[in-house]
Order: structure tokens, then C-alpha cells, then sequence
């Protein structure tokens, strides 16, 4: 590509393309593409003068290069760029922005006076009609204000006041819309759904796990319990329970059988299905994103309740001081000061915007949060629940040892635990699967159909012998396999975690699982008692010697061992009817029922597909600092919340006491409302935390 560099300074350069005009399309691929260039630190593109900015820390002469060799039609580069970007939304507002700016120009200083008269009474209808509607439904809300407001002073032959507050509203609802839409369109583009894998059934019945972007419309895949169905299509075999809360917002899982539709991003929580693609990936993915953030929009917090009601209830306040004004002074224009100001607007916008904003930062973090009221059940929760496996402790554990009986191969019980394994994403199972991936033991798919048991483990038929994989619990206790008559199985090294393999109803392995603490869980724990936790609970199926070890070293205020999902979810309860906020933050599908229960549900984005499902919040594997950078958010969120109520009521407060001692005249307030709903809207937009 042929460039022209216009300016340069040190670690920043200035280019032209050589081209006559750039497509929003273009600028996109330019920006992308520079961008992934390492020790590129930022770029524009500006697709009007075909301009790019681009700042850097590597060599001069990498970016040279790049120039010269890119290009607009290279796949590579094409391939960067994401479903959406951002950049014709932009192009969309200001197109509308300049429209009314050049639509108020030629009105004023162009078209004559009795043309403006006659354009401001058409406009007014709108504004007025609005109003009267507003009415006649029986409520008071700020169209009602703008419709007196206009209509006063059409009245009044006051047609300048009437043009500039009509102005000023279109800008404001332009501008509004904007930030409003922006906010979505930043929120859902940080919001990456990844790339995942999926069992695939070939012609002759074997499964195959493969990446979801190589399915093609006809292919079969396998779901099973607490995996989500990763692309649409119809089901041709099986039974399951499917749970479509981020399709319609209804917890309650619906039976699927042969013939059904099922929809990408919905979870199967019991059962498996095999069903035939009808819808590819990629295919609406932002859209299904903005549609879930504006659904969780609806489940606003409760100060966001508060300031819509609060607005709603200034309306009646405000026409009553418009009346209440004109009895006492007869001035219309002092009346009319109090019309033009209206708390309405800035606590109906900068409220949905400051919860946007938060949610965006939290997105920046690793962070996914699906309604406002979560973030601030998280500031105002005083207990954490934490599961331990996968969450304490490290979500990828290892095999560390492998122990046989009745003369068995220690590689053929791992091959064997791993093919039943895989079928079932969990940390635990994830360990089996990557040891004997790491051993290079091939596991094709040698039996029948595999059934899992929640919080217990997995059953399937191999050569004709059940065969078992899960806890002491459910291999000893509940389905009765003879345990070895060895001294080695009595004393099972008690650092690690036991899962036991049976076969033929009696154990024939068991698998040492090393699941090391989190570095950084004792910092963390003690990070959120710093930022308003009180109480830190860890729950764990595991035995209470391997909970006391965990609790010790990590600083838990209570641990509870061997417990079911129930118990986890009954704890939460009893929690509740003492009083407290709680969090849950868990991985398994035997997390499910208690993230459900709990105030704000958290799961770890490599657990199981139904736990991120059902939680309300999900933060990143990476590490758990992002638990405490969502307390944090949280807590600044609700700080911003309070300092814009402050801020709006004290603003509007003195604006009205101005216009009624008549030192603002009504357009002026009208300017300096506006203009100050429009800051603190756009100061709402700002991150939480510099």
C-alpha cells in the first residue's frame, strides 16, 4: 500500500494512504491490522482524510514495512477485525448530530421569519402530542414539561425560545441515544464468547471432539449434561433438560427430544441430545450479546429504581412551582425557568449509564456481569461462599499418581478414566484428560452411553462390565463396589484428592489428583475482608482433612467438608433469613444450585457451561484478584451513583432558584440543563477506577 507520512515524532507517526476515498470497512481492516503489529501501542484510522495515527514502541522501520506491504484485500489482515467495531455507529450519531446543528443554522439565519414561525409550530405538534399522550395515561413524566414548556411559549409568540428548547431537546435525545448505544455496542464488543470445542458424530458413529468454527450447516454433535449447545439446530436423538434463561430469560429448563429446535448459548442441565446444525458460528453472535445486555438492563438495581421513581415524582413538584411561580410574580418567563429545568432527565440517563459503564470496566477485567442489581448485591454483600476445587485451588489440578489393583495397567486405567472423563468438562476431569494426553494415550470411544451423576460422578458399560469413575461416596458408599482387601488402599496418601475407578462392581484404581492452592487465594481473601467482607466461607465435598489443610493456609473465617449441592444452597438460604448478602462463587455443576440461591452468583469461565449459565456474574480463570477488582468496581459504582444524585439535585436545584429570581432567562436554563445532563452523562461514561 502506498502511504504518504505527514508527521513524525518520536514513537508516533502520522501517515496518509495513498487512496481517494476509505470505506468505514477499510478503516476498520487499517486500524485492526496495524494494531496487531507488535509494539504498536495505539492506532486511529480516520476514514474521512484517509489518515492513520499510529503510536509505537518498536523499531521505526517494522512499521515502514507493514505499511508497504499492507492491503486492504489480504485475508490475514480482513480475518482481525471483529463482527462489529463500533465505527458506523459512531458515523450514524454524528451524521445525526451535524443534521440538526445544520437543520438549526439554516433555520435561524437563512429561512424568514414567518417560515421559522411556521416550521417551530410544526415541530411543537410532535412535542405537544407527546405530552397530551403522556396525559391520557394517566402520568406525569417529563414530555409533560417539554410539551407546556413549548407550548407556553408558542403561546406567547415567543418563537426563539420555542426553536432553541426544541433544539436543545433533539440534541439532548441525540446525544442521550449515542451514549446510550455506545455503551451497549463497548460492552457487547469486550463481551468475546471464544472460540469452543464440540463432539462431533461421524458416519460410523465415532465422536470426535473439534473446534466449533470447523461445524458446517448438517453436521451431528453431542451435548451432554452442564455442556452448552453451541449452535442452533434440531434434535434428531436423546432427551434432555435445557436451560434457556439467555434466550428468554426463564430459569425453568424445557424438555428437548427428537424433532425440537435448540438454541446456541443455552445450557443442558440434564440428559444429552444429538442434534443436526442448522446455524453455523458466527452467525448473529454480537446480536444475541447486545440482546442479553439489554435484557439485563431490566434487572436493574435498586438505585436505579430509585432514581427513575424519584424522577417520575419531581414532574408533578415542578409544574406545581411553574404554577405556584406565575400566581405569585404573574412573570411568564420566571415560570417558565422552572419548565425548562427538570431532574428527569439526568437521573433517567446518567443512572443506566454509570451501570453500563461499570459493567464495560468489568468486562475490561475479565469480568461479565449480567444486570446491575448483581454489582450492587456485590457492594452491599457482607459473605462469600467459595467453593474450593477449581476456585481455592487451581482450575487445571493434576494427576500426580495412579494406584492398581488385581494387576491391572496403570496406563489402560487412565486411558480408560480419561474417555469417560472428557465427555464431562470439570477441573478433576480435565486433570484425568490432559495426564493421559501428556502420556500421548489415545482413548477412541470403546463404550455405551455415558450418564452422569451430579456431585458424584460418571457411569458408563464397557465390554459388557459397568464401569464407575467419581468419589468415595459414590463408588463405596452408594453403588457398593467391593473395595480392595489391601493394606496400600486403607492408607491412601492424604495430601491428595481420591478418584476411584470401579469396574464389575469392584475398585480397580485409583487416581491421586494434586489440586495446589491459588497463590494469590490468602491475599485475595484477605483483600475482600478489606473491602467490606466480613465473613469468607469455604465449602467443599472433600474430605474435612483436606478442608482444614485448605481453610488454614488460605485465612477462611468457616469451612464446611463432604457437603452436597443442597447443603451448599440451604446454607445460603439460612444465610439469608439471618439477614446477610451473600455471594457464591463456584465452577461445577454441583456449584449450580447455590450460585442460583445466592444474592450475585459468580463463576469461573473454565467451569462448567451450566454454572456459567446460571451465575450472574462469571470472572476470568487467570487468577482470583478479579473477585476483588469486582468488589472494588462495585463499591466505586455505587459511590459514582450517590455523587450523581448530589450532583443533580444541587445543579438543578440553583438553576430553578435562578430562573425564578428571574437572573437566568428560560432559554439560558434550558442551555445550562441540558448542557449539564449531558456532562454528567458523559462523566458517568468514565471508568469506575484511573
Amino acid at each position: 500500500m502506498k502511504c504518504k507520512i505527514l508527521h513524525e515524532s518520536r514513537g508516533r507517526i502520522r501517515v496518509r494512504f495513498c487512496i481517494k476515498r476509505m470505506s468505514l470497512r477499510q478503516a476498520d481492516i487499517a486500524e485492526y491490522a496495524l494494531s496487531a503489529v507488535a509494539g504498536v501501542t495505539r492506532v486511529q484510522v480516520f476514514d474521512r482524510t484517509c489518515d492513520a495515527v499510529i503510536a509505537y514502541t518498536c523499531d521505526r522501520a517494522v512499521i515502514i514495512q507493514k505499511l508497504s506491504r499492507f492491503s486492504f484485500d489480504d485475508e490475514q489482515n480482513t480475518a482481525l477485525v471483529p463482527e462489529q467495531t463500533g465505527r458506523e455507529l459512531s458515523r450514524e450519531y454524528e451524521n445525526k448530530l451535524a443534521g440538526a446543528v445544520m437543520r438549526r443554522l439554516i433555520n435561524k439565519f437563512v429561512l424568514p421569519v414567518p417560515f421559522r414561525r411556521v416550521i417551530s409550530v410544526f415541530r411543537a405538534a410532535k412535542y405537544i402530542f407527546r405530552g397530551i399522550k403522556c396525559l391520557l395515561q394517566g402520568r406525569l413524566e417529563v414530555s409533560v414539561l417539554d410539551a407546556t414548556a413549548i407550548g407556553v411559549s408558542i403561546l406567547r409568540s415567543d418563537f426563539d425560545t420555542a426553536g432553541s428548547v426544541m433544539f436543545l431537546l433533539d440534541v439532548g435525545d441525540i446525544l442521550d441515544e449515542w451514549t446510550h448505544r455506545k455503551s451497549i455496542d463497548d460492552l457487547a464488543r469486550t463481551m468475546s464468547l471464544g472460540v469452543e470445542h464440540v463432539w462431533t458424530k461421524t458416519a460410523d458413529g465415532q465422536e470426535i471432539l473439534i473446534p466449533v468454527n470447523e461445524v458446517c450447516r448438517g453436521d451431528v454433535i453431542i451435548v451432554r449434561t452442564g455442556s452448552m449447545i453451541p449452535l442452533d439446530g434440531k434434535v434428531i436423538s436423546g432427551d434432555a433438560m435445557v436451560n434457556q434463561a439467555s434466550m428468554t430469560g426463564e430459569s425453568v429448563p424445557v424438555h428437548k427430544s427428537e424433532g425440537a429446535y435448540v438454541y446456541a448459548g443455552t445450557v443442558v442441565e440434564d440428559g444429552e441430545c444429538t442434534l443436526c446444525v442448522e446455524n453455523t458460528a458466527g452467525g448473529g453472535r454480537y446480536d444475541r450479546i447486545v440482546k442479553m445486555i439489554e435484557e439485563s438492563e431490566k434487572m436493574k438495581s435498586a438505585a436505579e429504581d430509585r432514581a427513575s421513581h424519584l424522577a417520575d415524582r419531581l414532574v408533578p413538584w415542578s409544574l406545581g412551582g411553574t404554577l405556584l411561580t406565575w400566581l405569585i410574580t404573574r412573570n411568564v418567563t420566571k415560570a417558565l425557568s422552572i419548565l425548562m429545568v427538570d431532574f428527569s432527565c439526568a437521573l433517567k440517563l446518567a443512572m443506566p449509564i454509570s451501570v453500563l459503564s461499570a459493567m464495560r470496566d468489568c468486562s475490561r477485567e475479565g469480568i461479565t456481569v449480567k444486570g446491575g442489581r448483581f454489582m450492587e448485591a456485590v457492594a452491599e454483600a457482607d459473605t462469600i461462599v467459595f467453593d474450593k476445587t477449581g476456585t481455592l485451588t487451581h482450575s487445571s489440578p493434576r494427576v500426580a499418581d495412579i494406584i492398581t489393583f488385581g494387576s491391572r495397567d496403570k496406563d489402560e486405567m487412565l486411558r480408560l478414566a480419561a474417555c469417560l472423563e472428557e465427555h464431562y468438562p470439570h477441573s478433576i476431569a480435565n486433570a484425568v484428560v490432559a495426564e493421559a494426553a501428556r502420556k500421548g494415550l489415545v482413548h477412541e470411544e470403546f463404550h455405551s452411553k455415558v450418564e452422569y451423576v451430579v456431585a458424584h460422578g460418571i457411569s458408563s458399560t464397557v465390554n459388557g462390565e459397568r464401569v464407575l469413575i467419581g468419589s468415595y461416596h459414590f463408588i463405596i458408599e452408594d453403588e457398593k463396589c467391593t473395595p480392595p482387601e489391601d493394606r496400600i488402599f486403607r492408607h491412601l496418601p492424604k495430601e491428595y484428592s481420591h478418584l476411584y475407578l470401579a469396574i464389575g462392581g469392584e475398585v480397580a484404581a485409583v487416581i491421586f489428583i494434586e489440586d495446589p492452592l491459588r497463590k494469590e487465594a490468602a491475599d485475595v481473601i484477605k483483600q475482600l475482608h478489606e473491602n467490606g467482607i466480613s465473613r469468607v466461607v469455604m465449602m467443599t465435598g472433600d474430605n474435612v482433612r483436606t478442608a482444614r489443610a485448605v481453610a488454614e493456609k488460605v485465612g477462611v473465617d468457616e469451612y464446611f467438608a463432604e457437603v452436597l449441592p443442597e447443603d451448599k444452597a440451604a446454607f445460603i438460604r439460612a444465610e439469608h433469613e439471618a439477614g446477610r448478602k451473600v455471594i457464591m462463587i463456584g465452577d461445577g455443576v454441583n456449584d449450580s444450585p447455590a450460585l442460583s440461591e445466592a444474592d450475585a452468583g459468580i463463576a469461573i469461565s473454565t467451569g462448567a457451561a451450566i454454572a456459567r449459565e446460571i451465575a450472574d456474574i462469571t470472572i476470568s480463570a487467570d487468577d482470583l484478584y478479579a473477585l476483588v477488582e469486582l468488589k472494588q468496581l462495585s463499591n466505586a459504582l455505587m459511590s459514582r451513583i450517590s455523587w450523581n444524585y448530589r450532583t443533580i439535585i444541587g445543579f438543578n436545584g440553583g438553576l430553578i432558584a435562578l430562573g425564578v429570581l428571574g437572573v437566568l432567562p428560560p432559554a439560558t436554563s434550558a442551555l445550562l440543563h441540558n448542557a449539564s445532563t449531558l456532562a454528567i452523562g458523559l462523566k458517568s461514561t468514565t471508568r469506575l477506577k484511573s
